[in-house]
């Protein structure tokens, strides 16, 4: 117990707390223009956003009264999963699949990455859209968001390669 007193005073007089400045806040506009650099042909859809990474369609969602982005990428029908298939998904959510999740909602497994609005920076974005195309793109195989592996192999660079592309792409945002 004393060491993780210890550790949490450390990371508080190593990394001080800072009032975060509102200027820097994420707005709808500002994802708008993070998507368009993404994927120029991002588009409208309801209440939402939809975009396209890897050939694998992506809705973002956002709440700014509630202050809530959510983006999703359908995988399958839940129908035919088996209890075994089901039970991966919820390992990867412990291990794998990082800022992303996979979600079931109106009889579809879902790729998920949901995020405050305001605090969401730039990087975590791109990264969370990453994460969960790659949910999609994994699934059924390792099952992963790609940005970490717990576990050494030859697939962390090639997981990694579709985050650093599009972090590459919004570098000027």
């Amino acid at each position: 117990m004393i060491r993780i007193a210890f550790a949490f005073a450390l990371c508080l007089l190593a990394a001080p707390m800072q009032a975060q400045d509102a200027s820097k806040n994420m707005t709808s506009g500002r994802v708008l223009d993070i998507l368009l650099a993404l994927d120029p042909d991002t588009r409208p859809a309801g209440s939402g956003l939809e975009l396209t990474i890897e050939d694998v369609p992506v809705l973002v969602i956002l709440d700014t009264r509630a202050d809530r982005m959510r983006a999703m990428v359908p995988i399958r029908a839940i129908d035919g999963m088996s209890e075994e298939d089901l039970r991966r998904v919820m390992q990867a959510n412990f291990d794998t699949a990082l800022d992303a999740r996979y979600a079931v909602a109106n009889g579809r497994l879902w790729g998920v990455y949901i995020h405050p609005l305001s605090p969401l920076r730039r990087d975590q974005l791109i990264s969370g859209l990453g994460q969960t195309v790659n949910l999609a793109l994994t699934y059924g195989g390792l099952f992963t968001g790609g940005a970490l592996s717990f576990g050494g192999g030859d697939s962390v660079p090639l997981q990694r390669e579709l985050i650093d592309r599009l972090l590459e792409k919004g570098q000027d945002i």
